[in-house]
């Protein structure tokens, strides 16, 4: 029998090891919404108060990664996250139009400069990166790695994924108000049965990814 995979929580090892190295501003960065065919992608940077004691953020719940909540669940830690006193964070958004011009990679790196960029507006100077995925940002002049699965091991990877993914939601909620014919309210632009049905009855609309393959003009 296979060995089931281990159950992975967000801890603070990795912000706990670069603290230990003098980096005292570690920011988590992830990202959400590469795959949908409607909307932009979103990203979040989060750092944390080196003395802060995650443990007494929320009691008995850790933090996950976005997917692994309720959508209630992930608007109940997101206000928390957003309004604690010892956590800084920012967002980038980057437009279905951008998209469509520079591919959803780049325009995913673009979105967490965003991101980057709002949180040193706050007061937040990074020094050292930490990126859920597999790439880095070129032309940021900060020590960064990249993890796979970041946002399920570590803490302000985890904590960036769930700003993004409320952020993101709550403006697809707004573009169903817009565009009610498609469903953006139910599937957030992923494509689903129900919105691929809607993209051959209706056609695309102004914010769909038209580089995407359901959504090329033919």
């Amino acid at each position: 029998m296979a060995e089931k995979q281990k159950t992975l929580i967000p801890n603070l090892n990795y912000e706990t090891k670069l603290w230990q190295q003098g980096y005292n501003f570690v920011v988590g960065l992830d990202e959400v919404g590469r795959g949908p065919l409607a909307g932009p992608v979103c990203a979040a940077a989060v750092a944390l108060n080196r003395k802060i004691e995650v443990q007494k953020i929320k009691q008995n719940q850790n933090i996950k990664d976005s997917k692994k909540f309720s959508a209630k669940q992930r608007e109940e830690w997101y206000q928390i996250l957003t309004t604690h006193a010892d956590i800084k964070w920012g967002v980038g958004l980057v437009s279905e139009k951008i998209i469509d011009q520079i591919n959803i990679l780049e325009a995913t790196k673009l979105a967490m400069k965003r991101a980057l960029e709002e949180l040193e507006k706050k007061g937040g100077a990074a020094e050292y990166l930490l990126l859920d995925g597999n790439f880095l940002l070129e032309d940021v002049s900060l020590s960064q790695k990249a993890v796979i699965r970041g946002d399920a091991k570590i803490w302000s990877c985890a904590a960036a994924s769930i700003i993004a993914k409320v952020t993101r939601d709550r403006l697809m909620q707004k573009y169903h108000q817009q565009y009610p014919q498609y469903g953006f309210d139910k599937h957030k632009g992923y494509g689903t049965r129900e919105h691929l049905k809607a993209l051959k009855g209706c056609g695309v609309c102004a914010i769909h990814r038209q580089s995407f393959a359901p959504c090329k003009k033919k």
